[in-house]
């Protein structure tokens, strides 16, 4: 997990896991990024996607992820963390492969 430290965060967070994988291959192809974690709702079939990089890339990259995932399912929520904290950096790490 430190490849990711001191790096901007963009998560979001789509209705169906097909919209989403779409959505992440457009993403890491129209800017430097990487996806840090691919988290499955266990309720639902929807998906938390989380991308990482410097900020501008990360900017680009959520962009295309949300107006590629909105072509085939609903995007749910969406942020950007330029500069996340330690504390931030912590539960990230939490929530990765759970």
């Amino acid at each position: 997990m430190e490849r990711y430290r001191k790096k901007a965060v963009g998560v979001f967070e789509v209705d169906n896991l097909v919209a989403g994988f779409v959505a992440l291959d457009a993403a890491v192809k129209a800017a430097d990024v990487v996806i840090q974690a691919v988290e499955r709702n266990r309720l639902k079939s929807g998906a938390c996607i989380k991308m990482r990089g410097d900020i501008s890339s990360v900017n680009a990259a959520m962009e295309v992820a949300v107006d590629v995932a909105s072509r085939l399912g609903t995007v749910t929520a969406k942020t950007i963390i330029a500069a996340p904290s330690e504390g931030t950096e912590t539960a990230l790490e939490m929530t990765v492969n759970k």
